[in-house]
């Protein structure tokens, strides 16, 4: 896949990705390589639970470097924006499943998720005299529920209104980094996605986890009435936009980016068993989870008209090629199971 316009601007340059060992930041890191051959990524990652560095497996020793660290320590920060000094930041680093916010308690998500990203905007303003761009990667999330009866969507104008802890950690950072550039001039860009799907995503994750259970004979389980509707992006997609506002996105601005393919969890389930040769019989209805928002929708055309970002996959063909992906990636999920992980519904 090509992605001329977002490799305008990069170059021989040091691009540094907080949390890249995670889902969405090893897809990232992926495709900066791939299209960016005179680039170099440095990897800042904690190794939680979320973090796996059998997601950077095969990638080039001489344009990628691992730095194990966590963004709440503000001397590991300082030491790798010294020794590497990149001239580009993009923050993946976060808690970011819901239920574990919601049954395991907030404490986690604000340190990581608000505190963490303080301590790295301080480390930056302090010691990142050359930074031309930092993208803070937030969620669609922070905006919280529209109805299902409504035709609108979220744009970038819309009111937070967060409904988990997660979210409102979220969105406590979001706040934190528009005022870093309001009052030093900070080069932030804030991104807020829908809901990402595609490879190297934690087992504990609405498609992933389904995927596992059904290839153990086990049902879907799906919360409330299976209403509940989300916009669904292929993780490359979501990654592509990024590094085109890593580059050329307006400092001090937010993007919205979705690829408007909205889809309710019962469907997802449906078409999920679909694909194992199975029916209803393979969906379970569990309570709904507290606060369940009823309908995410993202209006991205802020980033597409203005950037000329568009995403190339939809979920008709690119749905099917996830599902491939982890049933013949066993050892992957296995792996990354046994680091710990909750129980998900959809």
């Amino acid at each position: 896949m090509k992605y001329h316009r977002q490799m305008k601007g990069l170059g021989n340059t040091t691009i540094l990705v907080c949390g890249g060992a995670g889902f969405i930041g090893s897809n990232f890191i992926r495709l900066v390589l791939d299209t960016s051959p005179k680039t170099k990524v440095v990897c800042l990652d904690a190794l939680t639970y979320a973090g796996n560095k059998d997601n950077l497996k095969g990638l080039p020793k001489d344009r990628f470097t691992f730095v194990l660290g966590d963004i709440t320590d503000r001397a590991a920060v300082e030491k790798v924006l010294k020794k590497y000094q990149p001239s580009h930041v993009i923050n993946f680093a976060a808690e970011s499943h819901v239920d574990r916010s919601i049954h395991g308690g907030a404490e986690a998500f604000v340190h990581t998720n608000v505190y963490g990203t303080v301590v790295l905007l301080e480390a930056l303003r302090a010691g990142a005299k050359d930074l031309k761009k930092f993208v803070h990667v937030s969620t669609d999330e922070v905006y919280g529920s529209l109805p299902l009866s409504s035709k609108k969507k979220f744009t970038e104008h819309s009111p937070l209104s967060p409904n988990s802890p997660y979210a409102s950690s979220k969105a406590a950072a979001d706040l934190v980094v528009q005022s870093y550039f309001a009052t030093y001039g900070m080069p932030v860009v804030t991104t807020r996605c829908s809901n990402n799907y595609g490879p190297y995503q934690h087992p504990e994750k609405l498609i992933p986890y389904s995927i596992t259970r059904l290839s153990e004979g086990k049902p879907i389980t799906v919360y409330g009435d299976g209403k509940n509707v989300r916009d669904w992006i292929h993780v490359e997609d979501h990654s592509s936009a990024l590094l085109l506002l890593l580059t050329n996105g307006v400092s001090g601005e937010v993007y919205n980016i979705g690829a408007n393919e909205e889809v309710d969890n019962l469907s997802l389930a449906t078409r999920l068993t679909a694909l194992f040769g199975k029916g209803k019989e393979a969906i379970t209805f569990v309570k709904d989870r507290p606060g369940h928002d009823r309908r995410y929708a993202i209006d991205a055309s802020k980033i597409k008209k203005e950037l000329g970002w568009s995403p190339k996959h939809s979920l008709k063909n690119s749905f099917k090629e996830t599902v491939t992906w982890y049933r013949e990636n066993t050892g992957w999920v296995e792996r990354a199971l046994a680091k710990g992980t909750n129980n998900t519904h959809i």
